[in-house]
């Protein structure tokens, strides 16, 4: 008996010995999810001035926007998008909004991400804008004959329509985590419809805080800014301007200027509170000139282009709170 017990212990061990030298059967990997090359990002935003490169667009006052963009990735690092948003604006001519439009292409290649366009910026709605009325006649006699003529009592006067078209180039180089920065190239034939050429080149930076910095919570936090210059050439003669300064019949010679801002954000889900800085170099007089600011007043800020000494706050410092919703399709509706 005890002879038996033996063997079949022998034999036990010799079997899983044996099962052991065996191969594995693979188990089969599940299958990879397949490639969605289809993205739309979107989102909205309110903010407590609508600030475009150190020009308020809102008058300082509260301005809210809107986005939508469809997105095509031909390879995980090759996109191609278009795109559409809405900004609540207030202009001398009375635009009813800014409406953009945009597309473009935008490759990867490691920590260098490209951005090529082309934007365009329309501003519906507007009506000419002339200098005052005197005697129940245009002053300025610049807008065509018409009842819907916008008149300026500080002698400022725009377009019905200063839609313009920009083409442009940005790269982000990513560092790590934390760190980003920035080189933004846009170019315009036209800006503003104005007759001038307009070039804006920046710099940007960017520090993302860790993820842990305000522990579990699920709140981020960065710090950002950007340095820029604005370059203008001449305006036609719908703006042109004579005076014992300088006689600028055919129009007038625009200020270039510097610009910049900076500010923290705080991140959490889809939200973004951010709170900035913007200011630039431009007087108040040929802010005056460049904007044509309805609410421009006085007469000491007089310049060769600015000759009626009028003033205006559009170009300055100004603090700007803003508060946005950021979503994409495939990330946060699935």
């Amino acid at each position: 008996m005890k002879k038996m017990v033996l063997a079949a212990a022998v034999l036990a061990m010799a079997g899983s010995a044996f099962a052991a030298d065996m191969p594995l059967k693979a188990v089969k990997a599940p299958p990879l999810a397949p490639f969605d090359p289809w993205d739309i990002a979107f989102g909205s935003a309110v903010m407590s001035d609508y600030i475009f490169r150190g020009v308020t667009q809102s008058n300082h006052n509260l301005s809210v926007a809107a986005y939508f963009e469809p997105r095509y990735n031909l390879t995980k690092d090759l996109q191609l998008y278009i795109g559409t948003s809405v900004e609540s604006i207030s202009f001398a001519n009375r635009a009813a909004a800014e409406v953009d439009v945009y597309g473009g292409i935008r490759p990867t290649f490691g920590a260098f991400a490209f951005d090529f366009g082309v934007w365009g910026y329309l501003y519906p709605g507007g009506n000419c804008a002339d200098n005052f009325l005197t005697g129940g006649f245009p002053g300025g006699n610049v807008c065509p004959v018409s009842t819907s003529t916008i008149f300026l009592a500080n002698g400022n006067v725009m377009k019905k329509d200063v839609s313009f078209v920009e083409v442009y180039g940005k790269v982000n180089y990513t560092i790590n985590d934390n760190w980003q920065f920035g080189v933004n190239e846009y170019y315009s034939p036209n800006f503003l419809n104005s007759g001038a050429w307009g070039d804006y080149a920046s710099i940007t930076g960017k520090y993302t805080a860790p993820s842990t910095t305000f522990g579990t919570s699920g709140v981020g936090m960065y710090v950002s800014g950007e340095v820029g210059r604005q370059w203008l050439g001449t305006s036609d003669a719908f703006y042109g301007v004579v005076s014992a300064l300088g006689n600028f019949a055919r129009g007038i010679p625009y200020a270039s200027y510097d610009t910049w801002n900076i500010g923290i954000g705080f991140t959490y889900k889809v939200f973004t509170l951010d709170l900035r800085y913007s200011d630039s170099d431009l007087s108040k007089g040929n802010c005056n000139a460049f904007t044509s600011a309805f609410n421009a007043s006085g007469t000491t800020n007089v310049t060769s282009i600015n000759p009626g000494g009028a003033g205006s706050n559009w170009c300055g410092a100004a603090g700007i709170v803003k508060l946005s919703a950021d979503l994409t399709a495939m990330t946060n509706l699935k």
